[in-house]
């Protein structure tokens, strides 16, 4: 306790001392793009999460909105797996999904919603099928350890979601129904809309509404001898945002998001039949005003599981209160270059029962301080970001970070720039492993990891209508004291397994526009290696260097798409090398390879936009296995209707 209050006092001091220096005067001349366009000059807030701005060196891929529109049916599990090297642990259609980032496990990637961590704090990890990609308006991956900028969880990388506020004037309906293969439906309201509140304040709000239910009925029962387990799920949503701005540049936000993911296994039987029911509700209200920002949220989980006799479940319930204040100062900003620094504090308050803690109340408490460092010049990005988190009855690490981009080539129609990075990580143990009766630990250590990276990016017109992209990155991560539920002390969790992981991964963009005609192809490959390094009793000499489970040696993703008019198609290809199944890598899935295939043409009916889209998935017809060795669906179809009703601006 003495060292943890010592390195409160420390950094306290230290955030307190910068945060006092002066803020230099602003300058209105900065000429480069470059500059102007990654930090803002002006007095309001600005408006972006700490992982988009102050992780230099780091790689961060921001999904487009004409993606997010092809996945709009989808869940995040399916845009993720077919845009980036990410790893899913999928359990069936509809069921629960996880995933591996970078050759990490589902507990160490950080999920944030609007800047707020959303992990499900029992199980520390998130199921990707409860979320709906319609949902977002901003979606982007952060690549590699992001603790000094988001905190616990960011181990292998963090998902970014977020809803931005049009400020368009009028209001705009859209109406979504999608029909697909296996009696399996969606439909989604939804509404946007902008108007005046006075002479002084601003109204933007996004209203969405959703439900699906996949019943799954598949008119065979096996294939290629794998069985198809059978499995119906229902999804209901509601997200509300609304944002209220003052001609000063003040900002008051507030975020509503209702979700019930109710999945049922095997339903026919009687007595094998589970039934998973999650539920959350999630609340955040953000003020900003003269680079200050305040959040305010409160998130509660619900999570029952009953087996066989379905109306007796098993009930957990856990609450969150957070509060967070942040400030931004422009240190010094002239035309040659910008120091900023930001400077925050969060508080929040857990409190969980469930019948796995012995029905008890636990509760505990976490804080965090911070400073993010940005530097930035026409050529050199810098940033140096430290943090210190308090847990109740727990001790995190200082998890410092420091990153660097410079451009080597800085032409009109092209640049090259090299980054790297160096940045340590912590998770915080769920609260399963630290609370559960007999076999959680409350003595658990801090998992502490140390991340490497560099790489290349590119850019750059290859002729008036021929542009290229392309980012080559390299990384090691090592995890210590990884907790492992260890099945020879009867599955009691302990700090035991030392994991590495490294690789290569490889990104390129060309796209192709004349007159009325686009074209696109882009290609992304992963190289992961991740392998447990210590042995920590006989049993575990056997895995040492061997491939961690699910996680494939070798990931590949192409997209392509040919566009003329209002009618494009879309080839979407995601492959897989094997994956082990056990441990010491003798039982294993073979490599997989799957296409899709989406057409879609947008008319004009009664003056209102309509965008019809028809897929075709699994165009192979591939046998893919999910992780009870029960197959996935083969080749099935979707047609997705979206309709938009004119803007009234009256």
């Amino acid at each position: 306790m003495k060292t943890q209050a010592l390195r409160c006092w420390v950094l306290g001091w230290f955030v307190g001392f910068v945060a006092g220096q002066p803020a230099a005067a602003q300058s209105d001349s900065v000429t480069t793009s470059r500059l102007s366009n990654a930090v803002s000059l002006s007095a309001v807030t600005v408006r972006a999460i700490a992982p988009e701005r102050f992780l230099a060196g780091q790689k961060l891929q921001r999904i487009d909105s004409t993606t997010l529109l092809q996945f709009r049916f989808a869940s995040l599990t399916d845009a993720l797996a077919f845009n980036t090297p990410l790893a899913f642990k999928n359990y069936g259609p509809g069921q629960l999904a996880t995933v591996s980032f970078r050759g990490t496990s589902a507990n160490h990637t950080a999920v944030l919603w609007n800047g707020i961590n959303i992990n499900q704090p029992n199980l520390g990890q998130t199921d990707f099928s409860t979320l709906p990609v319609a949902g977002f308006d901003r979606l982007a991956v952060q690549y590699g350890s992001s603790s000094s900028a988001v905190g616990s969880d960011a181990v292998g990388g963090s998902i970014l979601l977020g809803n931005t506020p049009s400020w368009q004037p009028g209001i705009r309906l859209t109406v979504g129904q999608q029909l697909a293969s296996f009696r399996n439906s969606q439909t989604q309201l939804g509404a946007q809309y902008a108007l005046p509140l006075g002479a002084s304040w601003k109204l933007s709000g996004k209203s969405l509404v959703y439900r699906s239910q996949l019943n799954n009925e598949y008119p065979y029962t096996e294939r290629q001898h794998y069985f198809l387990e059978p499995s119906t799920t229902g999804q209901r949503g509601l997200i509300q945002d609304l944002a209220f701005l003052h001609r000063s540049g003040r900002q008051l936000s507030i975020n509503a998001w209702f979700t019930d993911n109710d999945l049922i296994q095997s339903p026919q039987d009687t007595l094998a039949r589970e039934r998973t029911r999650t539920q959350s509700a999630r609340l955040l209200a953000t003020y900003e005003a003269n680079r200050t920002t305040i959040r305010v949220g409160w998130i509660r989980d619900i999570l029952d599981y009953a087996k066989g006799n379905l109306n007796e479940p098993s009930h957990t319930q856990t609450d969150r209160f957070i509060t967070r204040i942040e400030r931004e100062f422009a240190l010094k900003s002239t035309i040659r270059y910008q120091l900023t620094l930001r400077t925050g504090a969060e508080w929040s308050h857990y409190g969980t029962r469930t019948d796995g803690y012995g029905g008890q109340l636990i509760e505990e408490d976490r804080a965090d301080l911070y400073a993010l460092f940005r530097f930035q010049t026409t050529r050199w990005l810098l940033s140096a970001n430290v943090r210190q988190a308090f847990v109740t009855r727990f001790n995190p690490p200082i998890t410092p970070s420091v990153g660097a981009e410079y451009q080597l080539v800085q032409q009109k129609r092209f640049t090259l720039t090299a980054k790297g990075a160096v940045s340590r990580s912590y998770r915080v143990p769920t609260l399963n492993e630290r609370y559960w009766v007999d076999l959680g630990n409350p003595n658990l250590l801090p998992e502490n990891g140390l991340n490497l990276e560099t790489g290349l990016t590119t850019a750059g017109a290859l002729s008036d209508h021929l542009n290229l992209t392309a980012e080559l990155s390299a990384y090691r991560n090592r995890v210590d004291n990884w907790t492992y539920w260890n099945p020879a002390t009867n599955y009691h969790v302990e700090n035991l397994q030392l994991v590495v992981a490294r690789g290569l991964e490889l990104t390129t963009g060309l796209t192709y526009t004349q007159a009325s005609w686009k074209a696109g192809i882009r290609l992304g490959y992963a190289f992961t290696r991740s392998s447990q390094e210590r042995a920590y009793d006989a049993y575990s000499q056997d895995v040492i260097g061997k491939q961690l489970v699910y996680v494939p040696l070798h990931s590949g993703t192409l997209n392509a798409h040919l566009q003329q008019g209002r009618s494009r198609l879309s080839l979407q290809m995601q492959a897989n090398s094997r994956r082990y199944t056990t441990f010491d890598n003798s039982q294993f899935f073979k490599g997989t390879m799957l296409v899709n295939v989406i057409l879609e043409h947008s008319i004009n009916w009664q003056f209102m936009p309509v965008r019809i889209q028809g897929q075709v998935n699994n165009v192979f017809d591939t046998l893919v296995l999910g992780v009870k060795r029960n197959a996935m669906p083969g080749r099935n179809w979707a047609i997705n209707l979206i309709i938009n009703f004119p803007s009234n601006t009256q």
